[in-house]
């Protein structure tokens, strides 16, 4: 499924100075047909009552369904959010969230991605859904 293979510390490498280096998000597995990472639940990304922001799991959850979309399709291609919702089911506390994002749909101009995050303990925080559109690489002249 992966065109643009590149390792996690490639892949990890090319988000620092981003939104994902400065809420601490760690891609943490590549495989036949998802991509993982996790997201610390601190003061980074917690909201005034102690506990994850929603804005932050949608933050994870856009970090995870565009490194997929991006990593799916052909070299001169690129993938940028078309909508994203998300639907938070759970609270969580300190400690870490992980996400999995995997293909709804690959077309030819859009992918649909459904990412679950889920507390340490594999319970259910947020599900989201991320639309993409898939477009030529700004400067590409083909």
């Amino acid at each position: 499924m992966w065109k643009k293979i590149q390792t996690l510390q490639e892949l990890q490498s090319a988000c620092t100075s981003t939104l994902v280096e400065s809420l601490g998000i760690e891609f943490t597995a590549l495989g036949d047909d998802y991509i993982e990472a996790r997201m610390p639940v601190d003061e980074r990304t917690m909201q005034p009552m102690g506990l994850l922001h929603g804005g932050a799991s949608a933050a994870l959850a856009e970090t995870l369904g565009g490194a997929g979309a991006y990593l799916s399709v052909d070299e001169g291609t690129v993938c940028v959010g078309l909508e994203i919702n998300a639907n938070h089911v759970r609270p969580a506390g300190r400690g870490w969230v992980i996400g999995r994002a995997e293909p709804l749909h690959k077309g030819r101009t859009t992918q649909v991605w459904n990412i679950a995050i889920r507390n340490e303990a594999g319970n259910l925080v947020c599900v989201s859904r991320l639309t993409v559109a898939v477009c030529r690489s700004p400067g590409d002249s083909n």
